[in-house]
């Protein structure tokens, strides 16, 4: 029989230093009524045997198995030292202190931990008790209790085993309760890091194309703001208003991303005061602005409005505006780029692609990338379900392709 310690369990077993104290009470309570019942009996070995009976007892809780084998063994040596035709008997039998036996029982069965347990201690009580009536004749032990007293003694062991048991049913019921609160639990905490992490690649990639498009744009424009300043004054003073313009929407950004990760995620209702709606039509005002640092931008979008949900036409918007960005990083004033934005069989395709501005794939006039824009890209586009490609073109150049489903406004 395995001999396992039970886990306390909140509101049905106390807990802490209390626990242990009640615990270590009731211990010494049955052991107290078993050697009271011992010091009624005038045998020579009476006593001994409920001393030791009780003493057994105080450890019931940590070797619930072991102590039972132990008073079913001392209650063996009562039974052969019995003699029923002695004026004073070595030892009495039956006797008050056998219900030492019950106690045993009732700890095996209420700190159980296998299936089986349980039932063997019962059977083993009855089968004992049993023995008293028809008695072990190849020990020597006469049959020494009627039927009436049989049926009394497993009367009473049947009631303090269902008594036992119940107790077990309900310790293991509360057990699977704690145990799933704790899984449960820790589902919470695993889904609150999930979403934890999902806002902060949320955030990362809103701030690189932020930041990134902004830079790259504001950069570009003030070189040729300096290369120009004294040839075209006008040129120059244009260069400048699209570093404001950009760098005032850049801002406004920042400011909208800093309050999300001030104030947490934005309810349902406030979307459209915290977070600034972008439309497939300020596509144009990127390929302008890209136009004015020296990128040659041919844009087509076909797409009927109202066809789009604010998700999707953000998406597609950041799409574009990275793809121009690693144009502007990477092949820099000069190049050519050709956008296509269009719908077709339930799905968003958006095609972009630039000749590198006649340089090999790979070579960067404006400061290197870690390839942050393509896996934010990629993101973007993946968890709508679309599909995504990128690569360098043959000789020079790069091309972007992607693939969203439109499923929301039909």
């Amino acid at each position: 029989m395995a001999e396992e310690s039970t886990v306390p369990v909140p509101w049905i077993t106390p807990s802490g230093r209390y626990a242990r104290a009640l615990g270590r009470a009731i211990d010494v309570a049955l052991a107290l009524v078993v050697l009271l019942a011992a010091q009624r009996y005038t045998g020579d070995y009476d006593l001994l045997l409920g001393a030791l009976m009780a003493l057994a007892l105080l450890a019931r809780r940590r070797r619930p198995v072991t102590v039972m084998a132990v008073v079913l063994t001392l209650a063996l040596v009562q039974f052969l030292l019995y003699e029923p035709y002695a004026g004073t008997p070595p030892a009495s039998a039956p006797a008050a202190y056998d219900v030492a036996v019950l106690f045993a029982m009732m700890s095996v069965v209420h700190h159980s931990r296998t299936a089986w347990t349980p039932y063997a201690a019962g059977g083993v009580v009855l089968l004992a008790t049993a023995a008293t009536a028809v008695g072990a004749p190849f020990l020597g032990i006469e049959p020494f209790t009627d039927g009436g007293t049989l049926l009394v003694c497993w009367g009473l062991t049947l009631t303090v085993w269902l008594t036992a048991f119940a107790l077990l049913t309900r310790r293991l019921y509360a057990e699977s309760q704690a145990a799933r609160a704790r899984h449960a639990e820790r589902e919470q905490e695993q889904r609150v890091r999930l979403a934890a992490a999902r806002e902060r690649a949320e955030i990362a990639r809103e701030l690189h194309d932020v930041v990134a498009h902004s830079l790259a744009v504001m950069i570009l424009q003030a070189d040729g703001a300096g290369a120009v300043l004294r040839k075209s004054p006008d040129m120059a003073e244009s260069a400048l208003r699209t570093i404001a313009a950009t760098g005032r929407d850049a801002i406004d950004d920042m400011h909208r991303i800093v309050r999300v990760l001030r104030e947490g995620q934005p309810e349902a209702g406030s979307a459209g005061e915290d977070r600034r709606l972008v439309t497939l039509d300020e596509i144009e005002v990127v390929a302008d602005r890209a136009r004015t640092a020296g990128l040659t931008v041919d844009l087509s979008v076909d797409v009927a409005g109202g066809r789009l949900s604010p998700a999707e036409e953000m998406t597609a918007f950041r799409i574009v505006q990275e793809c121009l960005t690693n144009v502007l990083r990477h092949a820099g004033a000069g190049a050519a780029v050709d956008i296509r934005v269009r719908e077709e069989d339930g799905a968003l395709l958006i095609d972009v692609t630039d000749d590198g501005a006649g340089a090999l794939a790979g070579r960067a006039s404006v400061g290197t990338s870690g390839g942050n824009g393509l896996v934010g890209m990629r993101e973007r586009v993946e968890l709508t379900g679309g599909a995504f490609e990128a690569g360098p073109r043959l000789g020079s150049g790069w091309h972007v392709r992607a693939s969203i489903p439109v499923r929301t406004k039909r």
